[in-house]
């Protein structure tokens, strides 16, 4: 008997060519995903482990301007000053190394009196000034008076430019790394009250926007009847496709105001309060109940569209035999329609989650983070731009989010595969 042949093994030429033209061809977008998505995200993590600050983004270098004052308009007459200002661009980073600069002096049209020795020395037609170290914000000023004009007009200084040297620590780009950010992060106690004011607002309003809002409009608005169905259906999508958001909080924020606001003067007509009026928006825990609501409010239609459109597929022979066999409303809805939309309910969960947890400009819009409203990204906001403190305030925080959201969808994964298979 001969032996059978072994197939062959690893790809032919033919395969391999179209390996590499699909790579090619992936190849612009992995670069504007990698540019986009990735190098952001690498950045934030570089910055998480620095302590830097607003003014640390702006590179240490030694910094020069020269002018003419004075500006000598007749030969052999008026005097001016040859000026020039040095400076370190960082207030805080020393420029190490012998900070020089170099300046040509202008051929004709100007004779130059006495020179600054130190710092500077003119040989030649070259203008030479060495200022060793230059501390942090630190600044300098050269004037080389007098400076007469011996030509009709004056010549252009600044033909040439002054070139500077100096060596500085960078430290966004130096190896140099530490844990501090994240031990002021987690040493503080409003960093705690911060993160249960984020898990409150997050899951109350995910829960409210998905079940109290999506769940029972999809539910009332599954039936067919006569008149009004589209008419309600396009209401209900109303604080969806409201106009921008600013709009929107602003008119919630004059509504609700508690001396002009329409819900306080009816409130107070009714009976139902008395004066003073509700600051629904100005005192705790109200505030953070109401910009919960405004959540729920504002993004349920969402919810709502997904819910109708996978109700509306489900066979309606399993309720004519639920109906034949006794079932209650309730019944049905629990045994029959639940376990058919625990799959899309469980998707708009986990989308919901993640963007009301990063939910900036509403809380922002609605309270500016005040009375007790202040969550994880409104922390980001107000750390690092008004305190500017972008690596503890900023970057370290907006780490922690990316963290708890990563933790939170390994373990909702996990969680699903085993219930739903997902």
């Amino acid at each position: 008997m001969t032996s059978a042949t072994p197939p062959p093994t690893g790809q032919g030429p033919l395969a391999r060519r179209e390996a590499r033209l699909a790579w090619s061809l992936l190849l612009p977008t992995l670069t504007a995903v990698f540019l986009v998505v990735a190098l952001p995200l690498v950045a934030v993590f570089w910055i998480s482990f620095k302590p830097v600050e607003l003014a640390d983004l702006r590179a240490p270098v030694p910094i020069v301007k020269e002018s003419l004052r004075g500006r000598p308009k007749l030969a052999g007459g008026d005097e001016g000053t040859w000026e020039f200002k040095l400076r370190n661009s960082s207030p805080k980073a020393l420029i190490a190394g012998g900070v020089t600069f170099t300046d040509v002096v202008p051929e004709g049209g100007l004779t130059l009196g006495d020179v600054p020795d130190p710092p500077c020395a003119i040989t030649g037609q070259t203008l030479r000034c060495d200022f060793g170290d230059l501390a942090g914000g630190q600044r300098h000023t050269v004037k080389i008076p007098p400076v007469i004009l011996t030509a009709d007009a004056p010549p252009d200084v600044k033909t040439t430019a002054p070139v500077t040297t100096g060596k500085a620590d960078n430290v966004l780009t130096n190896l140099t790394f530490s844990l501090e950010n994240f031990a002021r992060i987690f040493d503080s106690d409003e960093f705690w009250h911060v993160l249960y004011v984020t898990l409150f607002y997050t899951i109350f309003g995910t829960i409210g926007a998905l079940v109290m809002g999506g769940l029972f409009a999809a539910m009332l608005l599954n039936k067919s009847f006569r008149g009004g169905q589209g008419i309600l259906r396009g209401l209900y999508l109303f604080p969806y496709v409201a106009p921008p958001v600013i709009a929107v909080a602003f008119t919630w924020v004059t509504l609700f105001d508690p001396f002009s606001g329409s819900a306080n003067a009816l409130l107070v007509q009714m009976g139902v309060v008395d004066t003073p009026p509700i600051n629904f928006f100005g005192q705790r825990p109200l505030a953070l109940i109401m910009v919960t609501v405004f959540e729920v409010w504002r993004y349920f239609p969402l919810s709502f569209l997904f819910i109708l459109a996978r109700m509306q597929s489900i066979d309606t022979d399993m309720y004519e035999a639920a109906d034949m066999d006794g079932a209650s409303p309730f019944q049905k809805f629990w045994y029959l329609s639940l376990p058919m939309l625990l799959g899309i309910l469980s998707v708009l969960f986990l989308l919901r989650f993640i963007w009301t947890f990063n939910k900036f400009d509403d809380i922002f819009l609605l309270t500016g983070g005040n009375a007790g409203t202040r969550t994880l990204t409104v922390n980001v906001y107000e750390q690092a731009f008004a305190v500017s403190n972008i690596g503890a305030g900023g970057a370290a925080v907006a780490v922690v989010i990316f963290a708890c959201l990563i933790g939170f969808s390994v373990f909702f994964f996990k969680y699903m595969s085993r219930e739903e298979g997902l």
